[in-house]
C-alpha cells in the first residue's frame, strides 16, 4: 500500500508531469507551440457538447432534433456573416498596435470593429425575424407529416437574438486576443458552452415537462441558450478586462507616429484583413445549407415521408456531427495549436521546418482519427442507442457517417495550411469548386443512390466524403508542384498506420463473434461493450503502433519512456 497521501499525490503529478512533458517535447519540435490551454479550451468545450445531448434528445424526441437542427444550420450562416473572420483581424492587428505602443490606433479599431460587428449582427437578425416564414418554406415546403413551417420560423427566430450578443463577444475575444490574454479567452469559450448547455437541459425539461409546451416552443427555448451562454462569456470577459485597466489604455491620445492611422485606413485594413477569413468559413458554412434545403424536398420526391427525411437531415446536419466531435475534437486543437508553429516557421523563410510541421500534422491527424472511426463503425448500434435511443434508420446513416470525420479533418488541415502560408486564393478556388460541386450534385447523388437500391440518405455523405478529400488532394497537389512542400517523409508512417488500424478492425471483426453488439439490449450492456471493445480496440492498436516506432516519431516518446519515466522516481513503499 502507499506510505501516505503524500505519495499518492506525488505518484499523480508524476504522470501528469509526464503527459505534459511530452507535449513540451513536441513543443520544441515546433508542435504544439503555446496552445496547450487553447487545445484544452477546445475539446472541453467538445465535450460538454456532446454529452449534454442523451438526456435533451430524450426531452425533444426526433421531431424536436429536427427542429433544433434547422435553427443552428441557419443562425450557422448568418453568424459567419455577422462575425466570422473580423475577429481575427483585429487580434492581429491589435497585437502588431500593442508592440509598436500605438494605443490610440489600437482602442481605436476596437470601436470601429465592434461598431461594424453589431451593426451586421443587428441586420442580420432583422432579416431572421422578418423572413423565417420565408426561410421555414425553403426548408420543408408544403410537405405535411412532420414539422410546420410556423414551427421552424418560430425555432429560427428565437435562436436570432444570439446575433445581437455574439458580436460583442467576439469583438473582446479578438481584442484580448491581441493582448495574448489567450487563457481568458478558453475559459470564455467553456463558460459559454457550459452556460448553453445547462440552459438547454432545465429549459427545454421546464418547457415540455412542467409545462407540456409544444414541441416548437420547447425547442425554441433550447435554442435561445445560444444567446444565454455568449452574454455569461461576455460578462466573464468584461469583468477580467475592466480587472486589469492598467494594461488597457482605452483613454491613450494619438502619438506623432500614429497620424497616417485615421479611421478610414484602419477601417480599410480591418476590411481587408478579415474578407479572407469571412468569405472562407463562409463557403465552409453552406456546405451543410446544401443538405439543409435539398435533403426534405428530394427525399419526400422519392417518396421518402416527411418524417423520416427530417430524421435523415438532422443525422446529417447536427447529431451525427455531435457524436463526431470524438473524433474532430482533438483535431481542432490540434490544428489551432499548429498554425502559429507554422506561420513563425514561414516567415522566417524555413521551408524545412514547414515541411516537417506539415508532416506531423498529416500522420498525427491519420493516426488518432483512423482507429477512433473503426471504432465507432463498430460500435455505430451502441453509441447511437446510448445518445439517441434505438433507431434502425440513424444507425444504418451514422454508420457511413463516422468516415466522414477523417476527410473532413484533411479537408480542414489542406485549407487551414493554405491560409497560413498566404495561399488564401488557393484555398478559396478549391473551397469554391467543392461547394459548387455539391450543390449540383447533392440532388443527384440522392437520386443514384436511390436507383441502385441503397438509402438515399447515403447520398450527401458520400458526395461530402468525395468532395472533401478532392479538396485536400488538390491542394496538397498545389503545395507539393509549386510551393516545393513534401509529403514523402509521411508514406512510411501512413502505411504502418493504415496496416496496425487493420489489424485492430479485423480483431474486433473477431471479437464481435463472440461478443455482438448489433443485438437491441440495455444502456448499461451497451455501455459494458462500448468499453470492453474500446479496450481490447485500443491496447491491440497502442501496443502495435509502439511496436512499429510510431509513438516515437510523432510525439516523441513510448510506452518505454512513460514506464521509466515514472519509475525512475522513488519508488514508493509500504
Amino acid at each position: 500500500m502507499l506510505k501516505d497521501n503524500k505519495s499518492f499525490t506525488k505518484l499523480f503529478k508524476i504522470v501528469i508531469i509526464y503527459y505534459i512533458g511530452g507535449v513540451i517535447k513536441v513543443k520544441k519540435n515546433g508542435f504544439l507551440s503555446g496552445a496547450f490551454v487553447s487545445t484544452a479550451g477546445v475539446i472541453i468545450c467538445k465535450i460538454v457538447g456532446l454529452l449534454y445531448v442523451i438526456p435533451f434528445y430524450q426531452i425533444i424526441g426526433s421531431q424536436g432534433g429536427a427542429l433544433y437542427s434547422y435553427a443552428y444550420t441557419i443562425y450557422s450562416l448568418f453568424l459567419t456573416l455577422s462575425s466570422q473572420g473580423i475577429p481575427a483581424a483585429m487580434s492581429k492587428i491589435v497585437s502588431e498596435y500593442n508592440t509598436k505602443n500605438y494605443q490610440w490606433s489600437k482602442e481605436k479599431a476596437y470601436r470601429i470593429v465592434r461598431n461594424l460587428m453589431v451593426a451586421l449582427g443587428t441586420l442580420w437578425f432583422i432579416v431572421m425575424m422578418i423572413f423565417a416564414e420565408k426561410i421555414a418554406y425553403l426548408i420543408i415546403g408544403n410537405v405535411e407529416g412532420g414539422n410546420t413551417i410556423a414551427d421552424v420560423a418560430l425555432v429560427i427566430r428565437c435562436i436570432s437574438s444570439a446575433l445581437i450578443i455574439v458580436p460583442f463577444l467576439s469583438t473582446i475575444k479578438g481584442y484580448l486576443s491581441g493582448h495574448k490574454y489567450i487563457s481568458l479567452c478558453a475559459i470564455s469559450n467553456v463558460i459559454e458552452q457550459i452556460v448553453r448547455v445547462l440552459f438547454v437541459l432545465i429549459g427545454s425539461y421546464i418547457a415540455a415537462r412542467v409545462f407540456n409546451f409544444p414541441i416548437a416552443i420547447t425547442v425554441g427555448v433550447a435554442v435561445f441558450g445560444a444567446t444565454v451562454g455568449a452574454f455569461a462569456a461576455y460578462l466573464y470577459l468584461v469583468v477580467k478586462r475592466d480587472k486589469n485597466k492598467s494594461l488597457f489604455k482605452t483613454n491613450a491620445r494619438k502619438t506623432i507616429e500614429e497620424k497616417n492611422n485615421t479611421t478610414k485606413t484602419i477601417l480599410k485594413r480591418i476590411i481587408l484583413t478579415s474578407l479572407p477569413f469571412v468569405v472562407i468559413e463562409f463557403v465552409r458554412s453552406i456546405y451543410s445549407i446544401v443538405d439543409t434545403f435539398t435533403v426534405n424536398s428530394t427525399l419526400t420526391s422519392l417518396g421518402y415521408s416527411l418524417s423520416d427525411s427530417e430524421y435523415i437531415l438532422s443525422v446529417i446536419s447536427t447529431w451525427g456531427s455531435k457524436i463526431n466531435m470524438i473524433v474532430i475534437a482533438f483535431v481542432s486543437g490540434l490544428t489551432l495549436s499548429l498554425i502559429p508553429t507554422i506561420t513563425t516557421s514561414y516567415v522566417k523563410g524555413d521551408l524545412e521546418d514547414v515541411n516537417n510541421k506539415l508532416n506531423q500534422s498529416f500522420q498525427i491527424i491519420l493516426f488518432v482519427n483512423l482507429p477512433l472511426v473503426i471504432g465507432l463503425y463498430m460500435l455505430a448500434t451502441p453509441v447511437w442507442t446510448l445518445f439517441y435511443g434505438y433507431n434502425e434508420l440513424g444507425i444504418s446513416i451514422f454508420k457511413l457517417y463516422v468516415f466522414q470525420a477523417i476527410s473532413f479533418s484533411f479537408y480542414s488541415l489542406a485549407i487551414d495550411s493554405s491560409q497560413v502560408l498566404g495561399k488564401t486564393k488557393l484555398a478559396l478556388g478549391t473551397l469554391f469548386i467543392s461547394f459548387t460541386l455539391k450543390a449540383l450534385l447533392n440532388t443527384p447523388f440522392m437520386r443514384l443512390c436511390s436507383l441502385i437500391g441503397i438509402n438515399a440518405g447515403y447520398g450527401p455523405i458520400i458526395l461530402n466524403i468525395i468532395l472533401h478529400f478532392l479538396t485536400a488532394f488538390i491542394i496538397i497537389f498545389v503545395q507539393i508542384k509549386k510551393y516545393k512542400i513534401s509529403y514523402r517523409q509521411s508514406i512510411n508512417p501512413v502505411l504502418k498506420t493504415i496496416l496496425i488500424s487493420l489489424i485492430m478492425f479485423v480483431s474486433l471483426l473477431i471479437l464481435e463473434l463472440f461478443v455482438p453488439v448489433s443485438i437491441q439490449t440495455t444502456r448499461i450492456n451497451y455501455i459494458l461493450l462500448s468499453m470492453l471493445y474500446a479496450i481490447v480496440g485500443g491496447v491491440i492498436y497502442i501496443y502495435l503502433a509502439n511496436d512499429n516506432r510510431l509513438l516515437k516519431k510523432m510525439f516523441g516518446f513510448d510506452l518505454k519512456d512513460i514506464f521509466n519515466k515514472i519509475f525512475k522516481h522513488k519508488k514508493l513503499t509500504k
